[in-house]
């Protein structure tokens, strides 16, 4: 069993940047995939970027791609989605799942967070 908590998100302009935090607690982090989805009002959740277990392989969205980049730190337990250059489009609640496997598929992650609010204004 693992719990996740998310941090890092808030009102930011287009143009600005955020890190989000995956802080883990529980079992060894290193064991699980880690993904980031984000769910807009009225919208699916939909897949961000995931990162593998151990070495991390990351893995981002065409439409994010060269803007957001997820990246982990196991002595720390935590994983990473630095985001740069965002947009209006990308608010959202930012959600990390934790799995067995590095999917762009929410249902393969066993565990979530409560997500953090990332609002970006015009």
């Amino acid at each position: 069993q693992v719990q996740l908590v998310e941090s890092g998100g808030g009102l930011v302009q287009a143009g600005g940047s955020l890190r989000l935090s995956c802080s883990a607690s529980g079992r060894t982090f290193n064991d699980y995939a880690v993904g980031w989805f984000r769910q807009a009002p009225g919208k699916e959740r939909e897949f961000v970027a995931s990162i593998t277990r151990g070495d991390g392989y990351p893995y981002t969205r065409d439409s994010v791609k060269g803007r957001f980049t997820i990246s982990r730190d196991n002595a720390n337990n935590t994983v990473y989605l630095q985001m740069v250059n965002l947009k209006v489009e990308d608010t959202a609640v930012y959600y990390c799942g934790a799995g067995q496997v590095a999917t762009t598929d929410r249902r393969r992650y066993a565990y979530w967070g409560q997500g953090t609010q990332v609002t970006v204004s015009s």
